[in-house]
């Protein structure tokens, strides 16, 4: 994790994101789950943030995503 500080100020900015299948379906397979983890970290690395830990469940997905600095 990384911290950036300077005179008078610390911080690390990171955010937890979560959303639902519509209706909360129970679709997300392991296959699905593959595909979504490569799509997310490609759009991560297109947009310079890192995903610092994915999760999902049946019907729901957690990101937990850090912006990087260029």
């Amino acid at each position: 994790m990384e911290v950036k500080s300077g005179r008078g100020y610390v911080y690390s900015i990171q955010y937890h994101i979560v959303w639902c299948v519509k209706y909360r379906h129970k679709i997300i397979t392991s296959t699905i789950e593959k595909s979504l983890i490569e799509i997310l970290q490609k759009i991560a690395n297109d947009n310079n943030f890192s995903i610092i830990e994915v999760n999902t469940d049946l019907d729901h997905v957690h990101l937990y995503v850090m912006r990087e600095h260029p």
